[in-house]
């Protein structure tokens, strides 16, 4: 795997190939990691369960996060990573379609770096997902990477 990759955290298949179509559209140069839940998400991002021996230094750019997920919502996903000093600086950008302003206030309670609505419309999902991508993978300076605890 490449350095640079965006971690996607999506568990409905079809907003995945939509995700998926829009950043490499883009050509953002950046692998990305796809995992379906939340729970698989943290094993990923610390190397445990089916990722156990995954170089945890190799953090994501940016993780897009989706909101409503099974085994652990994206809310859980969020506190867990700002709560551990290996992944409290990484960009999470919140995609959900909830537009109830308590999911907005406790995303960026818990350190959401942005919470962005996936448009219904085709071409809008696209525009937007790909602009998303494209201003986290090129534009945004990146915190520097932590080393070991």
């Amino acid at each position: 795997m490449a350095e640079r990759y965006i971690l996607l955290v999506e568990d409905n298949p079809d907003d995945e190939e939509l995700t998926l179509l829009s950043l490499r559209k883009r050509s953002l140069g950046h692998d990305i990691v796809v995992v379906r839940d939340g729970v698989e998400a943290i094993d990923y991002l610390f190397g445990t369960g089916p990722y156990a021996g995954r170089d945890v230094s190799q953090v994501p750019t940016v993780i897009l996060l989706d909101l409503k997920l099974p085994k652990l919502d994206g809310l859980g996903v969020l506190e867990r990573l700002r709560a551990d000093a290996r992944t409290r600086t990484v960009p999470v950008v919140v995609l959900t379609s909830s537009s109830q302003e308590a999911d907005v206030r406790a995303c960026y309670d818990l350190g959401a770096n942005s919470y962005v609505r996936k448009p219904v419309e085709f071409g809008a999902f696209v525009e937007t997902i790909g602009t998303v991508g494209w201003y986290w993978a090129q534009l945004n300076a990146p915190p520097p990477v932590r080393g070991p605890c």
